[in-house]
């Protein structure tokens, strides 16, 4: 596999992995998932409570990386733009950990809009902002800086890329969320979901501070 190719395959599973961080982590849903499937006493519920949160999450991924894959396009101001992003993702990370109240609006949204719920609380959280910088770690097909590529081509290919990634990262959120509700609804019990709740506040917050700065220092890295 070349240089290329192994890093690709690395930020893929950096995508992966964060949207299995999402889906376990029971502030972005599943609890609520199996509420409804104890309340309608069907498996069914707990199924179809599972579609809105990840419909949601998918629209708050695509809100947060969509005005990136425009930026991109800016190919002059490529490591720039990947470099802000990544200061941007600390930035959150910090002032999630000096103020981790949850906005108060958050409060106001009834648990039966899960669509709604599930996308507010991925935007509160950052969780779009956590693969900011993978994502843009993939928009760098070959040939990209030579600048003789369409601006028109760039910003569809990227677009499509946005539309991927979160895809991906969604699929694999509401997988472990979903598998984990399933566990709990049929053989854990609601005991386990009271044992279980930990505050991931910090832990999600210090997350957030490393991935950005992780990407920064590969891409300065780069840039010598």
């Amino acid at each position: 596999m070349s240089e290329a190719g192994s890093a690709a395959a690395w930020l893929w599973l950096g995508i992966v992995a964060s949207g299995l961080y999402h889906g376990i982590n029971p502030g972005m849903g599943w609890p609520l998932a199996v509420a409804a499937g104890l309340m309608e006493k069907s498996p069914r519920a707990l199924l179809g409570a599972l579609l809105p949160l990840s419909a949601g999450h998918l629209l708050a991924m695509l809100l947060v990386l969509l005005p990136f894959a425009l930026l991109i396009a800016l190919v002059e101001w490529q490591r720039q733009i990947q470099a802000g992003a990544s200061l941007l993702l600390i930035a959150f990370g910090l002032a999630r950990l000096l103020r981790p109240r949850h906005p108060r609006a958050l409060a106001r949204i009834p648990p039966t809009q899960l669509g709604l719920w599930s996308f507010a609380v991925a935007i509160a959280h950052g969780a779009g902002l956590m693969i900011v910088p993978l994502y843009l770690g993939l928009c760098q097909p070959s040939g990209i800086h030579d600048g003789h590529e369409a601006a028109a081509g760039v910003v569809n290919q990227n677009l499509a890329m946005a539309l991927l990634v979160a895809l991906v990262h969604t699929a694999a959120m509401i997988a472990a969320g979903g598998s984990l509700a399933w566990l709990v609804y049929r053989y854990l019990g609601v005991r386990f979901v009271a044992k279980s709740w930990f505050n991931l506040e910090t832990v999600w917050a210090v997350s957030l501070v490393l991935v950005g700065a992780v990407a920064l220092a590969i891409n300065l890295a780069d840039w010598r």
